[in-house]
């Protein structure tokens, strides 16, 4: 594998742009990055290579970060090339995750590319033995009056470094030429034809595959292993190595066969509890401390002014993520030294489990992460990259693992399910003056809201967990929105007002109004009524920056719920690629489709019941309605992320477009996973 060093020497000679080196490791817990030097490269054949820790998981940032780069270059977009998640080769990043690439990473790219625009014409003007005032970058190329240099032609033979000022200036929004406009996605061609490689594709000379023996169910131990009858096979090696039983084989079928023969005997663990009885269950384990409770004003004042109240419980299930590529990795050991390919949302993360693993240094342990088919938060950690590396290192040779479908159901974790108790109280005018909300177990993020309610608390609860749980597309964000733009429509409904009109009245937010306003403009809400059958929803939110309103037209059909419709108003700050970010938000409305209507985990003593595409339900393209996208482009402001606001409000919408269809109020999350009940 090249180094850093080693890589520059191999895409030749030119300018690259560093940070000052030794801000770095004080600083690894910030969400900008700081401690590795290079971010930019010219080389003589004008290509530029910007180098990023964060990762292309189908989100489109391969792209909008290479925009970020050719507009403040001010080179084309077709000669901006990224390395990105390779842990010997881009800066430390914390990972891919929180909507944090556009307003961080972004940021810093144009700050690199802009100092090696003002690098490049120091070194016309020197070249020109000219002034800088009479110079400018444009398509690639240094000009003035009559004559013009390549940045190619400026880059050769050069081996300057410079730092980039904290204060360099950047091109504001409204000048973007490059960036705030449409363009193809990066390497779309080999993805359509099917030449660009996922970790899944990955393969090394001499390669074996490995295939993991799995316990019957959850938290079971390893008491005895025969793996006699699968060593009779040519070629294959049962791995033992304390709970942790595999197989490597020269061939994926032979591994499969293989791991099917070893005999091995495990204690299970009584008493799981099964999804049936999982809300009650966090209940009774919520632990007692609150985290970041948020309070003002008195609730008890709140309540005795309030006309109405209202007091209910909201849940949401487990659910998986379902990425279009299991987890996959590619393991090699040499001298020492371990280098894994595999799909993971924190390349630098898995560097360190791989490292704490193996009881090696990080600088030991090399992490590449191919382009990944997708990840949704649920490639954070390092599970099949660890277990490759363990049948690597005893079989002494590279090791390929995939995981099956049943395998990324059942052992990677989960959405956190959750309880969500909300008491309310209004008055007849349409203001809310109490508002308490406790989240058990699902998680903070969203709890806040864009309403203005003088008397409000707002805690999180962590509870015990039967099952593996982590991050998920926007996080508790979709369950806290759920439970309140569903109770939002209910207090709405209790006082006899428009949910619209209930929203506006109590919120002051300019950009939570300006949604609001853009989705039911579109969408003719208060202009049409709901045919017989069908019904209409409204809900919103704001999360990482961004601010969405969705509105939602449902039909009952024979019990079952058919979303028809969908109008979604967006705004995240002014826009990098609206081709992109319009996809961001269809994206977000179809998979939210999921968990809004029937996606579940099914559980009982420790085994998933449901753990195959055949049983677990996610949306088709049967489910796909109309969807309508408003984009809200604000220049003026910085640009924030779009991959996990635009989900929270579809979920709620369609509930309460359900409400107004067939008068059921539905509190829990899937809404109707076998359709309305009688």
């Amino acid at each position: 594998m090249l180094d850093r060093r080693e890589f520059l020497t191999a895409i030749g000679g030119g300018v690259a742009v560093l940070v000052a080196p030794g801000a770095a490791d004080a600083q690894r817990g910030e969400a900008l990055p700081q401690d590795l030097s290079a971010w930019l490269h010219i080389g003589k054949d004008g290509i530029v290579t910007a180098y990023t820790g964060k990762v292309e998981a189908g989100q489109g940032i391969r792209t909008s970060l290479a925009q970020a780069v050719a507009e403040e270059l001010r080179t084309p977009l077709a000669s901006v090339r990224l390395v990105m998640g390779d842990t010997d080769l881009t800066p430390f990043d914390m990972g891919t995750f929180g909507s944090r690439t556009t307003p961080t990473m972004a940021p810093q790219l144009r700050r690199a590319a802009a100092t090696g625009r003002e690098l490049l014409v120091d070194l016309a003007a020197k070249r020109w033995n000219t002034e800088r005032a009479g110079l400018r970058a444009e398509a690639g190329k240094i000009t003035k009056a009559g004559e013009s240099i390549s940045y190619g032609e400026l880059a050769d033979g050069q081996e300057l470094i410079r730092t980039i000022p904290p204060d360099i200036a950047l091109t504001p929004a409204k000048e973007w030429k490059v960036a705030g406009t449409p363009a193809p996605k990066a390497d779309a061609r080999a993805i359509v034809t099917g030449q660009h490689q996922y970790p899944s594709d990955i393969t090394r000379p001499g390669m074996l595959y490995g295939k993991v023996v799995r316990p019957p169910s959850f938290r079971a131990k390893l008491d005895s292993v025969d793996g006699s009858k699968a060593e009779a096979l040519a070629g294959v090696k049962v791995v033992r190595d304390g709970d942790f039983l595999g197989v490597v084989a020269p061939h994926p079928r032979v591994a499969e066969r293989a791991a099917a023969l070893v005999e091995a005997r495990w204690s299970e663990a009584p008493g799981q509890p099964s999804s049936a009885e999982l809300f009650g269950y966090l209940k009774q384990h919520a632990s007692a401390e609150e985290r970041a409770p948020a309070e003002r004003g008195s609730l008890e004042k709140g309540l005795a002014q309030a006309d109405v109240r209202l007091k209910q419980t909201y849940t949401v299930a487990y659910i998986a993520h379902c990425p279009l590529e299991t987890r996959a990795a590619v393991a090699e050991w040499n001298d020492g030294r371990l280098t894994v390919w595999t799909g993971t949302q924190r390349p630098f993360g898995v560097r360190g489990e791989l490292a704490a693993k193996f009881g090696i240094p990080e600088d030991r342990v090399h992490v590449i992460m191919p382009d990944t088919g997708a990840g949704y938060g649920g490639k954070h950690s390092g599970d099949a990259a660890v277990e490759a590396a363990r049948l690597a290192k005893a079989a002494d040779k590279p090791v390929k693992l995939v995981w099956t479908r049943q395998e990324e159901f059942t052992w990677a974790y989960f959405r956190p399910s959750g309880v969500i108790e909300v008491e309310s109280g209004a008055t007849r005018t349409g203001l809310i003056t109490a508002w308490d909300f406790r989240n058990i177990n699902s998680g903070g993020a969203g709890i806040q809201m864009a309403y203005e309610v003088p008397n409000h608390r707002m805690t999180f609860q962590p509870s015990e967990t039967p099952l593996r749980q982590g991050s998920y597309r926007a996080l508790a964000a979709t369950a806290n929105h759920f439970a309140r733009e569903t109770h939002i429509d209910e207090l709405a409904h209790e006082i006899r007002m428009d949910p619209l009109e209930f929203r506006l009245r109590n919120t002051h937010d300019p950009r939570f109004r300006a949604v609001l306003t853009a989705a039911a403009e579109r969408f003719g809400w208060g202009k049409r009524k709901a045919p017989v059958g069908h019904g209409f929803g409204i809900a919103a939110g704001w999360e990482k920056g961004g601010y969405v309103a969705t509105c939602a037209e449902v039909a009952i059909e024979e019990s079952k719920v058919r979303v028809r419709h969908v109008v979604a108003a967006f705004e995240c700050g002014a826009i990098v690629n609206p081709d992109n970010l319009r996809n961001q938000v269809e994206g977000a409305v179809i998979m939210g489709l999921g968990g809004a209507l029937f996606e579940a985990i099914e559980f009982q003593d420790g085994r998933i019941l449901n753990g195959r595409l055949a049983k677990y339900r996610v949306p088709r393209f049967s489910d796909v309605p109309a969807i309508e996208t408003v984009l809200l482009d604000r220049k003026d402001l910085p640009s924030s992320g779009a991959g996990e606001c635009p989900i929270v409000g579809i979920a709620p919408a369609v509930g309460n477009a359900i409400f107004e269809a067939a008068g059921a109020r539905l509190r829990s999350l899937p809404l109707a996973p076998k359709g309305l009940p009688a």
